[in-house]
């Protein structure tokens, strides 16, 4: 039996946490938080109506299978602790320049249907035919890289690839050159664009192989928690406490001790003594453990900083919008969107807010969540980090969080989705507020790694483990929960 400290209580070390005490490890997480959670955050808003509920980190679960996995592999059922509700439409899509909205569906032949109903027969068959071509990359990434180690480029170059699936991935294409070659309508094209997004790239360098993620999603469904998707870290919490794992928030890690060359424990902010352990699993950032927790500028040299950020406003809305459960209102120019959040650092021009951004709606059905006759809103536009390079934006300028926050619901306005004159009550959180509340790097949504193979999940020194979104294979609950897996299963049993 190994003593075990998780550095973290987000879904990554909660999941990774659960599945090493299910084998018989000692395990103690430590959060800086008061909550768990990480990015799962939550948000309640009282007003003399009742109370709203907001979650404010996803809004949407996918691969639902994925969270089966982890609940049976520590002794229960999902549905036991979670109430999983299938959204359909999973998104609606709004184009700009009227005409035709697209609901998205997990029913393929319906979605194709739906496509050829808004926009003709030949943008149907150019989705058939990109779809099919996405599968292949779906299923050459979950047979060979989504639940194994991959601990450098060349595990990568390693792997038996057919030659049909090097040929579907398409290395060294991006996923705007996948969409420019396979779909002849341009909104098709944003909405392919927009899946890059969920990696916290920009579509113009993001690699074709992220085709798998849009498949992902419209394969096996989108997924709503009744109650809220922080529901989720509250099940993972009661789960790993059942079985005996320590769970200490408010506890800061301030560095991980790791003398010749494997790991001992960590130091905590405020306590002399160090917190042994034989593995740490660190639920970081993997620039804040390569820069703070455990200096490694090796390591630190290959991470980029230029990773999407996300400005969220939660509203409290009187009235019924007829909105769906997950909405996209798209902008005119998307190129003049990604240039002004990530910004041109080589030519020395700073990211600043799109003034015409892409602007994501979550609208949750809910009764749980919001009081009679209202809505609660989850509002997210991307959003350059925060800080004072040229590839960020102070967003703790006086008066700019205020400004912006008008200047998107006058976007929502001219877009047909005008709540201007319901609004009870706003909460505006930037990235700078979303850096302060979990640590993430500049408020960066998906983590701080760049393109698509992030950093390796076993450390630099022996007994070292990343898990999480910054680490393989990615960012979004299911990646992270998959993570977790991988790294349990290499640290192995205590029998």
């Amino acid at each position: 039996m190994a003593r075990i400290v998780v550095v973290g209580a987000g879904v990554g070390g909660l999941a990774t946490a659960a599945r090493l005490a299910a084998t018989g490890h000692q395990v103690t997480v430590l959060e800086r938080a008061d909550t768990v959670g990480g990015k799962l955050g939550r948000y309640l808003h009282d007003t003399p109506a009742g109370p709203f509920h907001f979650d404010t980190g996803p809004s949407l679960l996918t691969l639902p299978d994925v969270f089966h996995d982890l609940f049976e592999a520590t002794g229960a059922k999902l549905d036991e602790y979670l109430d999983l509700t299938p959204v359909d439409p999973i998104v609606r899509h709004v184009f700009p320049g009227g005409g035709p909205t697209l609901d998205s569906c997990a029913d393929p032949a319906a979605f194709a249907a739906r496509i050829g109903a808004a926009f003709g027969d030949r943008a149907a068959a150019d989705w058939q035919r990109l779809w099919r071509r996405a599968a292949r990359v779906w299923q050459a990434s979950h047979r060979d890289i989504l639940r194994r180690p991959i601990d450098s480029p060349l595990d990568l170059a390693a792997l038996a690839w057919r030659l049909g699936d090097l040929a579907a991935i398409g290395p060294g294409r991006t996923l705007r050159g996948l969409g420019r070659r396979h779909l002849s309508d341009p909104r098709l094209r944003m909405l392919l664009d927009r899946y890059a997004t969920y990696t916290g790239a920009d579509p113009r360098r993001a690699p074709a192989a992220l085709v798998a993620v849009p498949y992902a999603e419209l394969a096996f469904g989108g997924w709503y928690l009744r109650g809220g998707l922080g529901t989720l870290a509250d099940a993972l919490l009661t789960r790993c406490q059942d079985l005996g794992v320590v769970v200490r928030t408010g506890a800061t890690v301030t560095r991980i001790d790791a003398a010749g060359g494997r790991v001992h424990g960590v130091r905590l902010r405020g306590v002399t003594a160090p917190v042994p352990a034989d593995v740490v699993v660190a639920n970081v950032d993997a620039l804040t453990l390569y820069r703070d927790l455990l200096p490694s500028p090796r390591r630190l040299a290959g991470l980029t900083d230029r990773s999407l950020a996300g400005f969220v406003l939660l509203l409290g809305v009187a009235g019924n919008s007829g909105l769906a459960h997950h909405n996209v209102f798209f902008p005119r120019d998307y190129d003049a969107e990604f240039d002004a959040v990530f910004g041109h650092p080589g030519r020395g021009v700073r990211a600043r807010p799109a003034a015409d951004p892409t602007v994501f709606v979550t609208v949750a059905d809910d009764p749980a969540v919001r009081p009679a006759g209202h809505e609660a809103w989850f509002v997210l536009v991307n959003a350059p980090r925060h800080g004072t390079a040229t590839g960020a934006v102070d967003w703790r300028r006086p008066g700019l969080a205020e400004a912006y926050a008008d200047r998107v619901l006058d976007v929502l306005a001219a877009r047909g989705a005008d709540v201007r004159d319901r609004v009870v009550f706003r909460e505006v959180r930037t990235p700078a507020d979303l850096h302060a509340a979990t640590g993430a790097p500049g408020g960066s949504i998906y983590g701080t790694a760049g393109g698509l193979l992030r950093p390796a999940n076993r450390g630099p020194v022996h007994g070292l483990w990343l898990v999480g979104g910054s680490s393989h294979p990615g960012g979004g609950l299911p990646m992270v929960t998959l993570s977790a897996q991988i790294v349990a299963d290499e640290i192995g049993p205590a029998w």
